[in-house]
């Protein structure tokens, strides 16, 4: 038991039997155990539960999204001015971003957090394994949100042919038109690694599909690249370790095993898959992960800025969570007060790192800590 008593858990079965923490009581477990979750408000996923993702049951999530995932054909409703005496006027309700949704199955898979334990044991097949079973339980639009994700294999040339096949088969469901509707969508999830212009609007390439790649319109990646300027930078970075960038995209068939872009949302990652708000940050997590420490990177979902929120949460040094912070000279003025604001709510003890300045010394580990696996919301990759 992570705790005295232990905290009361359920066996579910997805490929095998596993082991699951009941909704709303990840904070009563102890902070090593994998079952452990903070405080909602230590990211942004506090503005979306109960209203965008809704727990019906342990076993049965629902998210509300804010996007399409199919276009019906006719002819828009017309948008008309507002009534100066209308029978009632709504509140607008939350709804998910395609970040969100990136964020909810990497907060859910379990790639947000880090244990000495999975060091050099992240790969394409292990990050596909868990966002896939991430997904399972979850509805979305009337449907699962399992059957409208991809994430592509990991590559192997000498079974290109296969695999080909495989994905080939598994997106066959956007090419099977119902009544009314002019296209279905899904939700591709996988790392960036080119892009380029052609005859047909920009050429994304994902790696792990070099042979199937995605068009997305000029105008639109133009937009893209306004605002994920600083992310798609990043991979050029003068580091050793050179981060990712995943890509979340909603695609459809434009024709025949031709894949177009709808919309995407980018997120940098540390080499391990890591998330990252920024640059700035990739020095503490690696510092992090050299000493052998456990922590949550915090995801800020559909909040404007993250600047509210710790940059991580370390687990490994006392019974509660330890917030770091990370500050930045080339932080937005309206961010910076926002963090400089929290900084000083917090008080003088806050864990602060001044970027152009020397990290200071990690809060050091509780002695004698350790990582309990007893039971997990999702396992662990």
């Amino acid at each position: 038991m992570c705790v005295p008593g232990g905290v009361e858990m359920y066996v579910a079965k997805h490929a095998e039997f596993v082991i699951k923490r009941m909704p709303d009581t990840g904070r009563l477990h102890h902070v090593t155990c994998h079952s452990f979750e903070p405080e909602p408000g230590t990211s942004g996923l506090g503005e979306l539960l109960g209203e965008a993702i809704v727990e019906h049951a342990p076993e049965q999530v629902e998210i509300r999204t804010a996007f399409p995932l199919a276009r019906v054909a006719g002819r828009p409703m017309p948008c008309g001015e507002a009534a100066e005496d209308p029978a009632a006027v709504n509140a607008p309700r939350k709804r998910m971003s395609l970040r969100a949704v990136l964020h909810f199955l990497y907060d859910r898979a379990g790639f947000n957090r880090w244990y000495p334990a999975m060091d050099g044991r992240r790969s394409q097949a292990v990050l596909r394994r868990y966002l896939l079973a991430a997904a399972q339980g979850v509805t979305v639009k009337g449907g699962t949100l399992e059957e409208r994700l991809f994430v592509p294999e990991q590559f192997r040339v000498a079974e290109a042919g296969e695999i080909g096949e495989r994905r080939r088969r598994r997106l066959s469901m956007l090419l099977s038109p119902e009544t009314d509707v002019q296209f279905k969508m899904a939700i591709l999830i996988g790392q960036l690694s080119g892009v380029e212009a052609t005859a047909y609007g920009r050429r994304l390439t994902v790696k792990h599909m070099p042979d199937a790649p995605l068009y997305m319109d000029e105008k639109a990646w133009v937009r893209a690249e306004r605002a994920y300027g600083s992310t798609l930078q990043a991979v050029d970075a003068d580091v050793e370790r050179k981060p990712r960038v995943v890509m979340a995209a909603l695609i459809y068939a434009k024709r025949e095993h031709i894949y177009q872009v709808e919309s995407l949302s980018l997120m940098l990652t540390t080499d391990q898959w890591i998330p990252l708000e920024g640059l700035h940050e990739l020095p503490l997590i690696e510092a992090l992960q050299r000493q052998g420490r456990q922590f949550i990177k915090p995801l800020k979902y559909d909040v404007k800025s993250a600047a509210s929120f710790p940059n991580a949460l370390l687990l490994d040094a006392g019974a509660a969570p330890v917030a770091l912070h990370v500050v930045s000279p080339f932080m937005d003025p309206r961010e910076r007060a926002a963090k400089e604001s929290v900084l000083r709510s917090s008080g003088e003890t806050a864990w602060t790192w001044l970027t152009d300045k020397g990290m200071p010394d990690l809060p050091p580990p509780t002695k004698g800590h350790r990582t309990v696996h007893l039971g997990t919301n999702r396992p662990a990759p």
